[in-house]
């Protein structure tokens, strides 16, 4: 029986191996919300214990020992020491959340509702500046707060859109190499999220980790600034990806091949019937930089580059492998022209399809269990093939998943 990190490498070769591999909660884009976490372990008889936060912002849950077990998980994640919130995750403490469930999260993030029951968010959990997000009423994830009003046209500055990009410290450099030590003893694929990378993630773009932040910060001015300040852009993109450049040269020289795939950057250029630009524009703006970055690794690493794009995205796809990614995630089957056999046909030679396995919009929080097992086991034959196809969700599970047809999907995965 092949080890989880071979069967990994198979599926990133394009090779069969003995069974197709699993991730489910190594990225911040192939996870399971807390609440489904919670149901799980109940359902699975396991310990009813608050359930650790390893991603605020959309409230994803570890899944922890026990699960990956029952899950069969070949993968292992690696995060920074801090949250999209610039809050440091190494001190957890236990709160409540809006709809009644034990969790623990970072000290400095407090889930206590206001009077309007909206809980918020502070960037490096400082109260003295406005909040950076909020969880409003009845909701059950993190929306970000935009907190720049106007852009000064006459007083465009590089350093404003840069600011929360930096060289990487020495202590956060001795975070992933021990994380990714303790990690290679696992046996299991390692994916490393070392940020810093995403190239207009509109997730990154209103600075929530920044206590005053200024520039472009508005998510509409931002997509109008595509077109109306492209060399601007291109000035950000630049910026970005030196630093990242010379991020990877030290932490390659740190951890080197124990790592195996780097969740690079998770900018999304689709929508459900669609995408955000032409394909003209992506090839001028964006595919430059992803090249520069990905040419980079591939010379003088031997990392498997992860990237994250939702939706329907077909004519975009030949410029994403031009570009160089090795992965795409999370593979929107549901999406208009997205279609598995179309995707495995056209570019199943060469791009690994990390997620697809099944439909988070309908089938999964909509079909019986007998549909979940259908349908997860159809995409499995089409994916699967030849390798090529490491299986997780579309994006993440859902809170409002029922935690039966979540089983179902398992139960089907365990007989392959």
């Amino acid at each position: 029986m092949a080890t989880s990190k071979k069967r990994v490498l198979d599926a990133l070769n394009h090779r069969n191996s003995d069974r197709i591999p699993v991730d489910f909660g190594t990225t911040g884009v192939t996870g399971i919300h807390c609440k489904v976490i919670e149901g799980l372990r109940r359902h699975y008889g396991l310990a009813d214990r608050p359930v650790k936060i390893v991603e605020p912002f959309q409230m994803l849950g570890e899944v922890d020992e026990e699960l990956q077990q029952i899950v069969r998980t070949d993968c292992v994640g690696i995060y920074g020491k801090k949250d999209m919130f610039s809050i440091d995750e190494s001190e957890l403490h236990e709160q409540v959340t809006p709809w009644g469930q034990h969790v623990l999260i970072a000290r400095d993030i407090d889930l206590t509702p206001d009077k309007n029951g909206d809980v918020y968010i502070y960037a490096e959990g400082d109260r003295s500046y406005p909040p950076c997000a909020v969880m409003p009423q009845g909701c059950y994830f993190i929306n970000a707060i935009e907190r720049v009003d106007n852009y000064d046209e006459s007083n465009i500055r590089l350093e404003d859109n840069t600011e929360e990009y930096s060289y990487i410290s020495d202590e956060d450099l001795d975070h992933f190499t021990s994380e990714i030590e303790k990690a290679s003893h696992t046996e299991k694929a390692i994916i490393a999220s070392f940020g810093g990378a995403a190239l207009g993630d509109i997730a990154f773009v209103p600075g929530m980790g920044l206590k005053d932040p200024k520039g472009i910060r508005s998510v509409a001015e931002w997509y109008m600034s595509t077109a109306l300040r492209p060399e601007f852009i291109h000035r950000i993109f630049d910026k970005q990806i030196d630093i990242a450049i010379e991020n990877y040269k030290k932490l390659w020289d740190r951890v080197g091949s124990k790592v195996d795939v780097v969740f690079t950057c998770g900018a999304d250029f689709g929508t459900q019937e669609s995408q955000f630009c032409s394909a003209a524009s992506f090839n001028e703006l964006w595919v430059p930089h992803y090249k520069r970055m990905n040419d980079w690794i591939h010379e003088n690493t031997t990392w498997k580059v992860f990237k994250h794009c939702c939706g329907s995205i077909i004519p975009l796809i030949p410029s994403l492998i031009e570009a160089g990614f090795d992965i795409l995630n999370p593979v929107q089957i549901n999406a208009k022209d997205m279609d598995s056999h179309r995707l495995k046909s056209e570019f199943g030679d060469h791009l690994t399809f990390w997620g697809g396995g099944i439909d988070t919009q309908k089938v999964l929080p909509k079909g019986t269990p007998e549909e979940v097992k259908r349908h997860v086991l159809g995409q499995c034959e089409i994916f699967g093939k030849d390798g090529g196809f490491v299986f997780t969700s579309v994006h993440n599970i859902q809170a409002n998943a029922p935690i039966e047809n979540v089983a179902a999907m398992f139960d089907a995965l365990n007989t392959i």
